[in-house]
């Protein structure tokens, strides 16, 4: 046993602890220096390409040949050696088990084992609670925590027998292998819910979802023409209600003596063009009482977001609404919104209300939301608001947007490669099927009570991979208590393992040759 943080820690029979050092012939990082860019030669790794404890080759940079032949030994990666991410991401180790070439950044550390000691079990270790609440503990820095190489070179590890070590890889391997396995089958099930989440938005949006309630209320239901008619009807009443308020806002500036700008006119709505034939060619067929449409014809205004400088932010203002507080349901959280200070006047040009909806025009392109809150905000620059005519039901708007046809559109629509962009000429060429309000509020009933579903689904699957890692967790923290494998009294100690590395350390570096493995360490040459 040995004395950390002021408290014993019992380990099995035959096991001791060590420091990673001890086992190790190098541990070391990247090149400190910026490498110079490649157009192509040797793949360069930073910490975004490992993932799943795999390194992920298909978006890289590349340093030259002869870069690479200039870096030391040690630093260049080798079949068996073990990546750990020691800036930022921490604590996440990477066995390499390929032959190809390739250098890292400096933010990844290279632990080079000797060849007593399984690679695979100083891998699954890495993994495990014992090390990680190590590197937690130590880690340093506030923006990004850095693991130091010499507090890795120094991370106690528990160190059992060398067959014992070949044991609890095993079984590990085996328990993790049934893991996966169920992780597999819930991703399946996830997958095939996001399936089913478009097929539902598809059905709804010709008209399948609600083909016997349209039945049933034939008789009753507006014909296209007539849900149009309604429409510019409506755009003509708003119109006239903006004009009263304006003339009374005029007749109010001109009592206090035009002090301040006179209020602006508002502008007569130009009908838009009708939607063509050619517009709606190789769309779906839809209801005959149904009608093409797109949000030019149903909006009051659209608007962009306006731009601020983070400097501008305050304490106590007006939350700005990003894209970042949109949730996956379309709904708006402000609790992390950055606020602003607003002129009474720059608020009512901006200002959100409930029912408005918002589109992401920059970045993460196809993620919109219905602003559902009563509280005072305003849209991010990122963002495009529009608001649509009060007879409409918002929420068919927003199902329609997140279906796959809109989602094809706004990819197709978008410019930009690392960031693309949407505009609004590009937005309201989309054109939307719309059914009488009726219809409209009974599709979106539909389509939430079958999503309702799958959401609670969606839940329980994300609940049951929570819980799938917990038990690698628990498999790990088991393995390297000694509680997952038995012990074997006839296993040479580790302390016996310890010391004829030391020896053979001793020995090559008075003599600088290898010497002569023993039988259990040629066992190691097939992992």
């Amino acid at each position: 046993m040995t004395e950390g943080n002021g408290e014993a820690r019992e380990l099995p029979k035959g096991w001791c602890w060590v420091c990673l050092q001890e086992i190790s012939q190098s541990i070391t990082d990247g090149d400190h220096q910026p490498p110079p860019k490649s157009e192509q030669g040797i793949p360069f790794i930073v910490i975004s390409n490992i993932r799943n404890h795999k390194i992920d080759f298909s978006v890289t940079k590349f340093v030259s040949n002869t870069y690479y032949e200039k870096i030391q030994e040690s630093r260049k990666p080798r079949k068996g050696d073990i990546l750990y991410t020691v800036t930022g991401s921490f604590g996440i180790p990477c066995l390499i088990d390929f032959e190809e070439k390739f250098c890292f950044q400096r933010h990844i550390g290279l632990i080079r084992l000797k060849e007593e000691v399984s690679r695979k079990y100083v891998f699954y270790l890495l993994r495990s609670p014992v090390i990680y609440q190590q590197a937690q503990k130590v880690a340093t820095g506030t923006a990004q925590k850095t693991v130091s190489l010499a507090v890795l070179r120094n991370f106690e590890i528990p160190l059992p027998p060398f067959f014992e070590q070949n044991r609890i890889v095993d079984k590990i391997e085996e328990l993790f292998s049934d893991v996966d396995q169920g992780v597999e089958s819930l991703k399946t099930a996830q997958k095939q819910l996001k399936v089913y989440r478009q097929a539902v938005l598809k059905w709804a949006f010709e008209g399948k979802l609600t083909e016997a309630w349209r039945t049933q209320h034939q008789s009753t239901l507006k014909t296209g023409e007539a849900l149009l008619a309604e429409i510019k009807a409506e755009r003509e009443n708003r119109y006239q209600q903006q004009l009263a308020e304006w003339e009374t806002a005029v007749k109010e500036w001109e009592a206090i003596g035009k002090v301040g700008k006179k209020p602006q006119r508002p502008q007569k709505y130009k009908d838009p063009s009708p939607i063509s034939k050619s517009q709606t060619s190789g769309s779906p067929s839809i209801p005959v009482s149904w009608l093409w449409t797109n949000l030019e014809q149903l909006k009051e205004f659209s608007l962009y977001g306006p731009r601020f400088s983070s400097q501008d932010y305050v304490d106590d203002g007006i939350p700005i609404a990003r894209t970042t507080d949109i949730s996956s349901s379309g709904k708006v959280d402000l609790k992390y919104a950055p606020k602003i200070s607003l002129s009474d006047q720059e608020f009512e040009k901006y200002k959100l209300i409930k029912g408005d909806l918002l589109l992401t025009r920059t970045g993460s392109i196809g993620t919109n939301a219905v602003f559902h809150l009563t509280e005072k905000a305003i849209p991010g620059a990122f963002l495009i608001h529009y608001r649509l005519l009060p007879s409409l039901n918002i929420w068919f708007i927003f199902y329609f947007l997140e279906s796959p046809e809109a989602q094809q559109h706004f990819f197709k629509k978008s410019s930009g490669v690392g960031r693309p962009n949407l505009n609004v000429p590009s937005i309201e060429e989309l054109i939307i099927p719309l059914p009488s309000l009726e219809e409209q509020e009974q599709i979106v009933e539909e389509i939430e009570s079958r999503l309702s579903i799958c959401d609670q689904l969606e839940a329980t699957i994300i609940e049951n991979l929570q819980k799938a890692e917990a038990l690698r967790q628990s498999i790990l923290k088991q393995a390297f208590e000694g509680k997952l494998v038995p012990q074997d009294p006839n296993d040479e100690p580790a302390e016996t393992l310890l010391e004829r590395i030391k020896a053979e350390r001793l020995v090559n570096g008075n003599t600088g040759k290898k010497s002569k493995p023993s039988h259990q360490q040629l066992t190691l040459q097939e992992l």
